[in-house]
């Protein structure tokens, strides 16, 4: 299953062009070989490496090293059983992080003087980042896919603003039958009134009070990943079910529910489709858009589609159909990264 997964993970992630060039770029500057020791950022950067500079025009590899070093990693990743990508792509992208953080530090330990594609950058302290990025440095892992929310709570009697600041890697969202990825995004951001039992406690008026809270993006990602929550915990049946819900998801993306208001502008260029009734067996697959084409990959069968083929991965207007391919992990590129 594990082996299958990576495919499905690296596929989305290669075609992800900035995160793709500097994993390269990171390969070729720490001239990793064979004999390197193996961690997720070496055993993914030398999968990159082995793709990009294969002669061949058509043509499989098999993700063995990588796929070896996950599971010896996490032991989530060691059975044959059904997992989560979106579980699966958090847990790499944090780990690449940490693997980058650790080479920065004993870098610096060492008195080492790298050159500017070696270092992470300084970044602002975020000490409001409620323990999801305490530490000042960004890796070009941030540069690409981290964001910036901010959970803004207002006291109804004073009046005071209360702002919080988090990161993030992905947005998931909650899904209703027959909606958008834009209406998702609006429901995320849309107000919400503490009272009774939830009233906010206002360090202004020392008490207790009724409040109104909303989520806002402070700070949007280069590379906007969108996870909807298509598994969803149904008490009456005491287990997860699977939402094959209708949900739209534009190849043109405008964010407009940001901090300054201002639109950010951003393009669909891959999507992981999650194949099955539930959420305990089925398969991934995903599409992929290459050089202005669109691509189907189904572990080593690809196949190039049309544009408006993409429709159909939205998902079922009927709650009971044969259809059971659903879109689940969304990748946009900003518009703006393209321009700069």
């Amino acid at each position: 299953m594990y082996g299958h997964l990576g495919r499905i993970g690296s596929q989305a992630l290669y075609f992800c062009v900035p995160f793709r060039e500097q994993l390269l770029e990171y390969y070729s500057s720490h001239k990793i070989g064979a004999d390197a020791e193996d961690n997720l950022l070496t055993c993914l950067a030398d999968l990159f490496t082995q793709i990009n500079s294969q002669k061949k025009k058509t043509g499989v590899i098999a993700p063995k090293r990588f796929v070896q070093r996950l599971k010896k990693q996490n032991e989530l990743f060691r059975s044959y059983m059904h997992q989560d990508a979106h579980e699966f792509l958090n847990f790499l992208l944090n780990e690449l992080v940490d693997i980058l953080e650790k080479e920065d530090q004993a870098a610096k330990k060492e008195g080492e003087t790298l050159s500017p594609s070696e270092k992470t950058v300084n970044g602002p302290k975020n000490p409001q980042a409620n323990g999801v990025q305490k530490e000042p440095l960004v890796t070009w892992v941030h540069k690409n896919f981290q964001g910036i929310l901010t959970n803004e709570t207002r006291c109804l009697r004073c009046e005071t603003v209360t702002a919080r600041d988090e990161a993030f890697f992905d947005l998931s969202l909650d899904i209703e039958q027959n909606s958008s990825i834009t209406s998702c995004l609006k429901i995320f951001s849309s107000t919400e009134t503490l009272n009774a039992e939830d009233k906010f406690f206002c360090d202004k008026c020392c008490s207790l009070q009724e409040a109104q809270k909303r989520m806002k993006i402070k700070k949007p990602p280069h590379i906007l990943v969108i996870h909807l929550k298509r598994f969803k915990y149904i008490e009456q049946l005491g287990r997860y079910k699977k939402l094959s819900y209708r949900v739209v998801f534009p190849l043109e993306l405008k964010l407009s529910n940001t901090v300054e208001d201002a639109d950010s502008e951003y393009s669909l260029f891959a999507v992981v489709v999650h194949v099955g009734s539930g959420p305990n067996h089925g398969h991934y697959v995903s599409l992929v858009k290459s050089h202005n084409h669109w691509l189907f990959f189904d572990d080593e069968n690809v196949e190039m589609i049309d544009e408006s083929a993409v429709q159909t991965f939205f998902g079922s207007a009927q709650e009971y159909s044969s259809n059971t391919d659903h879109g689940y992990i969304l990748f946009y590129e900003s518009l703006g990264a393209n321009k700069s």
